[in-house]
């Protein structure tokens, strides 16, 4: 009998998401920085709208640990012409505004500026000139709220989950519409180190984030945080993370799992089957680039040397004899976050096991 653990999963999804306060701080940081951005008087001319990306936005974040601060990436869509300003005097636009509002706590990076503040650091990622079917999508106020795609009320604030259902569901439609064609049209954001305008494409990501989401019954967002959770956990130095190890993470989670248990579990199989060298694996939305192309064959093979092991934990886990026992085995792999075993408690542990479907219910960054 497979152990889904679910009330066990869900109070683990609390203690590494982010906190409510987290969630507050980075939402007053970044809708501060975007008023402020389109209402100074000498930015605001070039720039068409804002709009946020990232794991924060896709709802895969986890809590920051070991001093390190919440962060968001915020997209400034430009009216800027890539075949007329260069990477850098794209990115120098910003400094005077930079330096107004944030002195002495902002920094160059080769594709964005980013300021560091008391609890919250903010990516500035500027983008060239989309063409207009793009820049009509990205007007939409589904697109540039503030709001992550899968945001949902906290566990049990039914009236409130299905509230924002509508708005997953409009987000949707939105992206479905025939006349998107926006999904042949990635944005372009400066490289100043190579000195090129390259392409990315936020919107794919957030749109098939939401995709496979459903596809896997509102499960994929929390397979991901814990599978992130643990590669920080007991490999925090190595590659791939962040969004290299999120990408490989959807290309192996099947869909119609019925549990985070069988997600992280059948994923961490998955990895081992289909990957054991190191793959090219395309972005979404710009095929020609490989998410995994910072990723050295080394770092590859060590990564996939303790994806092996992770994947027999973690099937051990799933079919455990006993809940406690399974409990125990996740423990072990997820990391003392998770809950310890209830073990001799009866009726109290068969309550933890009952089923619950609102277990993607919360904030899921």
């Amino acid at each position: 009998m497979a152990q889904k653990l679910v009330t066990y999963f869900r109070d683990f999804l609390k203690e590494i998401r982010l906190t409510d306060n987290q969630v507050r701080e980075l939402k007053t940081a970044h809708e501060t920085l975007r008023k402020r951005l389109l209402e100074d008087e000498e930015l605001s001319s070039i720039i068409e709208t804002t709009f946020l990306q990232g794991s924060y936005r896709r709802a895969t974040a986890i809590r920051p640990k070991n001093g390190k601060r919440s962060d968001v990436d915020i997209v400034v869509v430009t009216k800027l012409d890539k075949d007329e300003v260069t990477p850098d005097e794209a990115l120098d636009v910003f400094e005077d505004f930079l330096e107004k509002y944030y002195e002495g706590k902002y920094r160059k990076q080769g594709r964005s500026w980013g300021i560091e503040m008391s609890h919250v650091d903010l990516d500035v990622v500027p983008t060239a000139a989309a063409e207009l079917a793009t820049t009509g999508i990205l007007n939409n106020l589904l697109v540039s709220s503030d709001m992550d795609i899968m945001e949902m009320a906290e566990y049990g604030n039914i009236e409130k989950y299905y509230s924002e259902r509508k708005l997953y569901e409009a987000f949707s439609e939105l992206f479905a519409a025939e006349e998107s064609s926006w999904k042949d049209d990635p944005l372009f954001i400066p490289d100043s180190k190579a000195q090129i305008w390259d392409k990315t494409h936020p919107l794919e990501q957030i749109r098939w984030t939401q995709e496979k989401n459903s596809n896997c019954n509102s499960h994929y967002v929390n397979v991901v945080k814990c599978i992130k959770w643990w590669r920080r956990e007991k490999f925090p130095d190595s590659k791939p993370k962040s969004y290299p190890l999120e990408h490989l993470i959807g290309e192996c989670c099947p869909d119609g799992i019925d549990s985070v248990a069988e997600g992280i579990t059948r994923t961490l199989e998955n990895i081992v089957t289909l990957y054991p060298n190191k793959p090219f694996l395309s972005d979404r939305g710009v095929p020609e680039h490989d998410v995994f192309g910072r990723v050295t064959e080394e770092e590859y093979n060590e990564f996939y040397a303790t994806v092996c092991d992770a994947a027999i934990l973690a099937r051990n886990a799933y079919d455990a004899d006993k809940p406690e026992e399974a409990a125990k085995l996740w423990r072990e792999l997820l990391g003392n976050k998770f809950p310890v075993p209830e073990s001799n408690k009866g009726v109290a542990f068969t309550k933890r096991e009952s089923d619950s479907r609102n277990l993607s219910g919360g904030r899921f960054a």
